[in-house]
């Protein structure tokens, strides 16, 4: 687990305590997959809020218990063995530090490719694990895009799902562990709300690249999501169910009209947090542009072409909270 001694802790980012009411709650769009309506509803959450929680996903409980089962066990081992998992980097474990630059975070993870078997030799039961998890998760991913083509009347309907069936897909998979923080109170730190209650960072403010994030978490609080008002509402926890993130680059295949979400996690004092998280991502020289098909009479691009590989450069060399696509936006003629 991630250790930190008092004095350095200092180093984390805080942030106020926020306390949604319970209207706020019920805001999360809600999503059943055995609902033959369920396009329109992906479709009217994927443009007001960019996120939505999904019920009757068909992801076999016992896969997601199980993975869940071997996450926790690898956290728990020693900060040398968890760091024998001989991934170049950025892949493998890493933990507090998050990317190149000087984000940090009160977080341990396992970042790993999808489209090679994993190395993790000496953790067989977690690689079977995880190959039956990914393998399910990626066809709920698949039949979710096929859902918001559908919506968005694109033909063909597998244009997005084909990103990520291709055997290039340059998907990730990520599983963070959130250990429980001891209530630290901040030091003339302008993010606290002024009577010690700051919630330190577990994981900063940021969008994913890649074109979905599907999410689960245990039964622990910490994620919100930001509204378009710029607003930080808590998602509550529910770990039968998935959470979607709409990424930017389907920000940019749908010329704006899903937006991405910005994200963030907050440390848990109590209790330790297991997420895992399907970036699902195109091959690299896929080029991103808004689709022809929702292109509407003189309407014009809002982003410039670029490759995933182009995208996936800019976002790795860029701070977490970032944004990314302002270099990558067509400016409009004077």
């Amino acid at each position: 687990m991630v250790v930190v001694s008092k004095s350095a802790i200092e180093q984390f980012s805080y942030t106020r305590t926020n306390k949604p009411t319970t209207a706020l709650f019920t805001q999360i769009p809600l999503v059943d997959l055995s609902n033959p309506d369920s396009k329109h509803q992906i479709t009217k959450a994927c443009e007001e809020f960019g996120f939505f929680k999904v019920i009757n996903h068909g992801v076999p409980m016992e896969f997601i218990s199980l993975l869940e089962s071997e996450a926790t066990k690898f956290f728990s081992l020693p900060l040398c063995e968890k760091q024998e998992t001989g991934q170049p980097k950025p892949y493998g474990y890493g933990n507090k530090r998050i990317g190149i630059h000087d984000d940090v975070g009160w977080v341990e993870y396992l970042l790993l490719t999808t489209n090679q078997d994993p190395n993790l030799h000496r953790f067989q039961s977690f690689r079977l694990a995880l190959s039956n998890y990914m393998n399910s998760v990626k066809k709920m991913a698949c039949e979710i895009l096929e859902i918001m083509a559908d919506g968005l009347k694109i033909q063909p309907r597998n244009v997005l799902s084909k990103l990520l069936m291709d055997e290039e897909s340059d998907s990730v998979f990520r599983v963070n562990h959130y250990p429980p923080c001891p209530e630290v109170q901040p030091l003339n730190d302008k993010n606290s709300n002024g009577n010690g209650n700051g919630n330190v960072i577990g994981f900063g403010e940021h969008t994913d690249p890649q074109i979905i994030s599907v999410l689960r978490s245990n039964n622990t609080s910490g994620l919100q999501i930001s509204l378009r008002d710029g607003s930080w509402i808590s998602v509550p926890p529910d770990h039968n169910s998935f959470f979607i993130n709409v990424g930017d680059s389907l920000q940019v295949m749908t010329n704006g009209r899903f937006r991405s979400v910005k994200h963030r996690v907050l440390s848990n004092s109590e209790k330790a947090r297991v997420s895992m998280i399907y970036f699902g991502g195109p091959p690299l020289s896929e080029k991103i542009a808004p689709l022809p098909s929702l292109m509407r009479g003189d309407q014009q691009s809002l982003y410039k072409e670029f490759t995933w590989f182009e995208y996936k450069r800019c976002a790795y060399n860029s701070r977490l909270a970032d944004n990314r696509l302002i270099h990558f936006e067509k400016i409009a003629a004077s």
